[in-house]
């Protein structure tokens, strides 16, 4: 399970903690026991809902016909439509199995024109993902895509190779419907940044060729782990709580920071959930990323001399899950200190190097996770979804609209004459 501790030499926010967690304990209980006001939006809340054994047999069956059939599977989405299966696929892809490609994600004719072009001559399948199939960016893309699939395969075939992700009574179940593509529910009561769970995320991931039944147990584990845990000792709200504290104090920022390449997507899911979700009525803390060692050479110098602005969460992954040890060459180099070092003890010492020099200027967090893989993929996004929650409730905001969002929509829409 993860782990959590708090190093604060600056705002000895560990002193105030106790206390704001019992004056904000009601805020807590009412999230566990289901808050009837946002109950149109909490079907993520409790994994079984949509990601019981039905559901992942299903699932797990047409993943294992596209893996038997593609050399390229498209993920056609936006934002919380291909965020986390994104962020598992990059972090975990094996090299069996088909590609994974992403569209839906831009309207730049350059990079689109890119990623046709290594369609050519490959088996291909997609699956567009979109709630309301309103949005430009996946419903654009499908449109080549489909033209795509059609051109090259015959209208007959290329409804074989497209998945669609929607809700029920949506344009894109009707699409489906009529022209025999394969319909998958997006739960109407889950906003897309808490789709991890979801058939949105998790059939991506299984095509990957991704144990997404580890992948559950490991969000399984953490839902009854909060659920049960008193607010006192309970991590996500423990988390929530300080975010609230440090964001009194007049921090604006928390950079969520790793010594691990493999996170790198996790990142841009983490930014979306949290800044989508908190980012409204003039608050919110903005969300940013350390990628670490790199970065250290880059903003690692503004977070230790910088505006002091921030707090920053460290991901720690025990388990480097590899190991490369440096032998001597024969060549003077200057760096004979490191013979016979493993490159996990010297990404060991570089992080708590870090830690060391940061905690003296800024607050540190240190998130514990044993090791990468599915099951604690599937811990992360809970702990985080939970936490994102309750987070925005002790901000005071919805935490399940985007009025932002739509905002930029009307606008755009406007200009291109809808």
């Amino acid at each position: 399970m993860l782990k959590f501790k708090l190093l604060d030499e600056k705002c000895q926010a560990e002193q105030m903690l106790g206390g704001y967690i019992k004056a904000h304990e009601n805020i807590f209980k009412s999230v566990v026991g289901g808050e009837t006001c946002y109950s149109d939006a909490l079907g993520w809340l409790h994994t079984e809902r949509w990601a019981g054994p039905a559901q992942l047999d299903r699932l797990e069956a047409l993943a294992d016909t596209i893996r038997n059939n593609a050399d390229v599977f498209v993920v056609i989405g936006v934002g919380g439509s291909n965020n986390a299966a994104r962020s598992v696929i990059e972090a975990l892809k094996t090299a069996d199995g088909p590609e994974i490609m992403y569209a839906g994600n831009t309207l730049s004719p350059h990079a689109l024109c890119q990623m046709m072009a290594r369609l050519k001559g490959r088996s291909v399948y997609i699956d567009c993902i979109a709630k309301n199939f309103e949005t430009l960016e996946p419903g654009a893309s499908f449109r080549i895509l489909r033209k795509y699939l059609c051109d090259t395969y015959g209208a007959k075939e290329a409804a074989k190779r497209i998945i669609a992700t929607g809700t029920k009574g949506s344009l894109l179940e009707s699409l489906c419907t009529g022209h025999g593509y394969t319909f998958l529910e997006f739960p109407e009561d889950v906003g897309g940044r808490y789709t991890a769970i979801t058939a949105v995320g998790l059939l991506p991931v299984a095509v990957a060729g991704i144990d997404i039944r580890a992948l559950v147990k490991g969000a399984q584990a953490m839902e009854k782990s909060l659920f049960e845990t008193p607010a006192a000792e309970n991590i996500a709200f423990k988390y929530a709580c300080l975010r609230s504290i440090y964001y009194d104090k007049g921090y604006a920022l928390e950079m969520l920071a790793s010594f691990e390449p493999q996170l790198r997507w996790f990142y841009k899911w983490w930014v979306q959930l949290f800044a989508e979700t908190e980012g409204k009525d003039g608050r919110g803390l903005f969300p940013v990323c350390g990628e670490y060692s790199e970065e250290l050479h880059a903003v690692g110098q503004f977070v230790q001399d910088g505006t002091p602005l921030m707090f920053e969460t460290f991901l720690d992954v025990l388990d480097p899950g590899a190991s490369l040890v440096i032998e001597n060459d024969g060549i003077q180099d200057a760096f004979d200190y490191l013979d016979g070092m493993d490159f996990a003890q010297i990404n060991r010492t570089a992080f708590e190097a870090t830690v060391r020099a940061h905690k003296a200027k800024l607050p540190c967090l240190i998130l514990e996770v044993q090791r990468l893989d599915a099951f604690h993929f599937g811990q992360l996004f809970y702990f985080f979804m939970l936490s994102c929650y309750l987070s925005a409730r002790l901000l005071g905001v919805n935490p399940f609209d985007q009025p932002g969002v739509e905002a930029y929509k009307r606008w755009m829409f406007d200009g291109l004459g809808k």
